[in-house]
């Protein structure tokens, strides 16, 4: 730590926000705030494109009041962008780091920014520029390989676990009316989110009664039959379905022959299956059915912070600081889950091409297709993260007098 090399350290966040990346930050600039080879802590405004507009603010300005609330503020504070950058905007990125002292670069971010950080430290190592890279991982999608989980997806667990309970009580009362719900999550390719919309369900008529990620193709006739098997069952059904769901050729089910509109980094938008299911459900079964999309919602609630996820999220932006002094460059913080009853994990770092550009899917043994709603196993795997008090809603047990 001694021979850390004085310089700036510049932050940025990046990517789709998410309920902790503040506490991120805060936990990024509070670590290098006190670390003597930095000379200042500056951040970058909305990712990679501040560095481009010379658009950055220093932290030593900031109160510490406005750092210590940071952690459970929703949204990017500096905020975000989906810039994927080119080899000339790369060239400039470093003229800025020489000509300003920055010898620490960290980014908060997801694949997409796993991608930039990588093409940021191999070019720097290539011109001979003193940078040290780190990436700290953030995703609701949860679908970043070598880490037990992302920080994010917590939060957004216990955000889609809650509605999902709270929309099977409401679907359950309303089940002469409208006997169908369909909720649309996000996710991504992988349904890490989708399948934890089962972890508040602790009895077959609580919702979710059918949960459809993306690395299971669609099937029209399999969706329809458990629909009906739950409204002959229970009279109601509350199906979950992953906003990326394709058939087995590998098309949006809801795209039909429209190109969907693609990000910066070649990633489709969503094409509103849950709308598309709600309407195949009217025409072949005949009942009525509503639909909900939380969109953004589900990753930036400030009612739904899972406690765990704040504190695992402020430790790796921590730990990003620690390698980078450390003499570490181009690699992602992670998390290791440690064995035992007791739920711990380890902060490590691993390279930079193990991550960029690679998902980490649901793996089957999350996943019943047979009932297709997830295991014993991934709830195992799940529940430590989102925190105590899931909802857990009382029936009446319906005793009946005898009218005259």
């Amino acid at each position: 730590m001694a021979n850390a090399p004085r310089g700036k350290l510049l932050v940025g966040q990046s990517g789709g926000c998410t309920h902790v990346i503040n506490a991120s930050l805060q936990g990024v600039v509070t670590e290098a705030l006190r670390r003597k080879p930095v000379t200042a802590v500056w951040g970058m405004r909305h990712g990679i494109e501040g560095v481009l507009k010379r658009d950055v603010v220093d932290f030593g300005k900031e109160s510490e009041e406005t750092l210590k609330r940071l952690a459970r503020s929703p949204a990017a504070a500096l905020g975000s962008c989906r810039k994927k950058i080119d080899d000339s905007e790369l060239s400039e990125i470093l003229d800025v780091f020489s000509e300003n002292d920055i010898r620490h670069f960290v980014y908060i971010g997801g694949n997409d920014s796993a991608d930039t950080s990588h093409r940021i430290a191999v070019a720097a190592a290539k011109r001979g520029v003193p940078l040290h890279v780190m990436a700290v991982p953030k995703t609701i999608d949860n679908d970043l390989p070598r880490t037990d989980h992302c920080p994010g997806f917590g939060s957004a667990a216990r955000f889609i676990a809650s509605v999902v309970a709270d929309t099977g009580m409401e679907t359950e009362s309303m089940s002469t009316v409208e006997p169908v719900k369909i909720i649309e999550v996000m996710g991504r390719n992988a349904g890490w989110l989708a399948a934890s919309s089962a972890l508040a369900k602790r009895s077959e008529r609580d919702a979710p009664h059918l949960v459809w990620p993306p690395e299971i193709p669609f099937d029209r006739s399999t969706f329809l039959k458990l629909i009906r098997h739950w409204l002959k069952r229970i009279g109601y059904c509350v199906a979950v379905v992953s906003e990326t769901i394709v058939d087995a050729k590998g098309r949006p089910v809801a795209a039909g022959k429209k190109r969907l509109e693609m990000d910066a980094f070649g990633h489709p938008r969503s094409a509103d299956a849950a709308e598309y299911l709600c309407n195949l459900v009217k025409a072949e079964i005949g009942v009525r059915a509503r639909w909900d999309k939380p969109g953004t919602i589900q990753r930036m609630s400030s009612a739904h912070f899972s406690d765990v996820d704040v504190v695992e999220a402020r430790e790796c932006g921590r730990a990003a600081v620690r390698f980078a002094l450390q003499g570490m460059s181009d690699r992602m913080v992670v998390m290791r889950r440690r064995s035992g009853k007791r739920y711990a994990v380890d902060y490590d770092a691993v390279p930079l091409t193990a991550i960029a550009n690679r998902e980490k899917l649901l793996p089957a043994r999350f996943f019943n297709r047979g009932i297709m709603l997830p295991t014993p196993a991934f709830k195992r795997y799940a529940l430590p993260l989102v925190g105590s008090g899931l909802p857990d809603h009382p029936r009446l047990r319906g005793y009946k007098p005898r009218l005259r």
